[in-house]
């Protein structure tokens, strides 16, 4: 086609906005719903799944997965609970999967109805790549406007270990599509998806070996949580291979064969599947980032200010690609800042930001703001309290009373710096504490509160008047 015929052709796709934005994750459509409610014309823009990570390829499906898991594993604790039941437990894996999938469907047409019911919105399917700083194509379309959100996303993080050209591999993304129980599944990387699978798989009836290059696994938590963490999982006969400094693949007449190079145990261990759980990487790679201008570090995060703004004027980053959150709270809360700060008048920052997350282990870890670890390093002068899961009543009263409940604080302002729950509810009874951290509270506060009996939660005065320095 000649030059002057293309451009022809362009023109006449060109379409005007008032913004774009570039991924329907979680910051994207409440985002869209925001903009469109204030008159603004506005494109959505989706190369795959509506609903991003979360609802495709991570928290619905895994939290589905591990709710069936547990279903199995409190069946086969039934007798501990007065109860007998016939025969032997069979997990049949696809309904499992059908189950879990049907989730993920669920979700995903509730969004798309939600964004294509929108007023003044459209959505646009393909993939978005930058021509310049307030033009986008998708296929043969160019979209513009004023303003451009991108919310991009990430996948999983696949490292060049000698041998990953050779060996299939599962990744987040695709084993939970998977519609059998592998013989035995090696995890490589001991981190939160990876434990979180090996728990699932393992309850399941999968033998499982986690492979971590460091020396304990969640090596961001405090050594003490770390090790709990690891037992729980150890006495469900996940096996453990850490110092796994020369991870390699090889083809195996049984499936695979991962190298660990480990100081103690066999250096091989033998695979039927292996799931890659190493981390994450973002999606601007093909973005066509330097055609708007827009700087990324050295691992492909695009870089923002505290109010998500990029160094290009009209255009901000929101959810993982950012570099400033890996959860789907964060990424709604990027939506919430940008839309407060754009439309409301507000000068909110993600600085102030109070980091909470969960492992969705059973039972699960709640986690908020500092770790014992961090705020020594920090230089504060530290009080930690601390209560084993066995003299917690809810625990003992539903038979799970591994884990314990740990608070931070700090000695001469009072205020709380964090604390963990790894134990029954601990993804739930952690926002009791995280409450009082975003309203300003000491620990005072929490000491005195009136919590429900009988509660998880409920032993948090206690565990913060027992608290003493370390």
């Amino acid at each position: 086609m000649a030059d002057h015929q293309r451009a022809h052709r362009l023109c006449r796709v060109m379409r005007d906005f008032d913004a774009i934005i570039i991924g329907t994750g979680q910051a994207g459509p409440p985002l869209a719903g925001r903009l469109a409610a204030e008159g603004m014309t506005v494109a959505i823009i989706e190369r795959k799944h509506v609903g991003g990570t979360c609802v495709n390829t991570g928290c619905m499906p895994t939290k589905a997965l591990v709710a069936s898991a547990y279903a199995a594993h409190l069946a086969r604790r039934a007798s501990d609970y007065g109860l007998e039941l016939d025969g032997t437990l069979r997990v049949d894996m696809p309904k499992v999967k059908a189950r879990s999938h049907q989730v993920t469907l669920n979700a995903r047409k509730n969004n798309i109805e939600w964004l294509q019911g929108m007023e003044r919105c459209s959505l646009i399917e393909g993939h978005a790549r930058f021509e310049s700083r307030n033009t986008v194509r998708v296929g043969e379309e160019l979209l513009r406007a004023p303003r451009i959100f991108v919310n991009v996303g990430g996948r999983a993080a696949v490292p060049d270990f000698p041998g990953i050209d050779r060996v299939p591999y599962l990744t987040n993304s695709s084993i939970v599509l998977l519609d059998r129980v592998p013989a035995h599944l090696v995890i490589i990387g001991g981190s939160y998806i990876g434990l979180e699978f090996a728990q699932i798989y393992r309850r399941f009836g999968a033998e499982v070996t986690v492979v971590e290059k460091g020396d304990r696994v969640i090596g961001r938590e405090d050594p003490d949580v770390s090790e709990a963490i690891r037992k729980i999982l150890e006495e469900e006969g996940i096996r453990f291979r850490t110092g796994a400094e020369c991870i390699r693949l090889d083809p195996h007449p049984d499936g695979m064969a991962v190298g660990v190079d480990c100081t103690e145990g066999a250096p091989t261990v033998i695979g039927s599947d292996v799931l890659l759980a190493t981390g994450r990487r973002p999606n601007t790679d093909d973005l066509g980032v330097d055609k708007a201008g827009l700087e990324v570090d050295e691992r492909g995060y695009i870089k923002v200010q505290d109010d998500l703004s990029t160094t290009v004027e009209g255009i901000w980053a929101l959810g993982d690609c950012n570099g400033k959150g890996a959860f789907t709270h964060t990424a709604y809360n990027d939506f919430e800042i940008v839309a407060a700060n754009l439309l409301d008048g507000e000068d909110r920052r993600v600085s102030d930001r109070i980091p909470g997350y969960a492992l969705y282990i059973d039972p699960s870890l709640g986690r908020v703001g500092m770790t014992e670890t961090q705020a020594v390093k920090a230089g504060k002068k530290v009080l930690v309290g601390k209560r084993p899961m066995s003299r917690v009543g809810r625990a003992i009263e539903k038979g799970e009373t591994q884990g314990f409940m740990k608070i931070v604080a700090d000695a001469d302002t009072r205020s709380i710096l964090g604390a963990a729950i790894l134990g029954t509810g601990g993804d739930e009874a952690i926002h009791g504490v995280l409450d009082m951290m975003n309203a300003g509270a000491t620990f005072d506060t929490l000491r005195w509160a009136v919590p429900i009996h009988p509660t998880v939660s409920e032993l948090w005065p206690t565990v913060v008047q027992e608290m003493s320095p370390i």
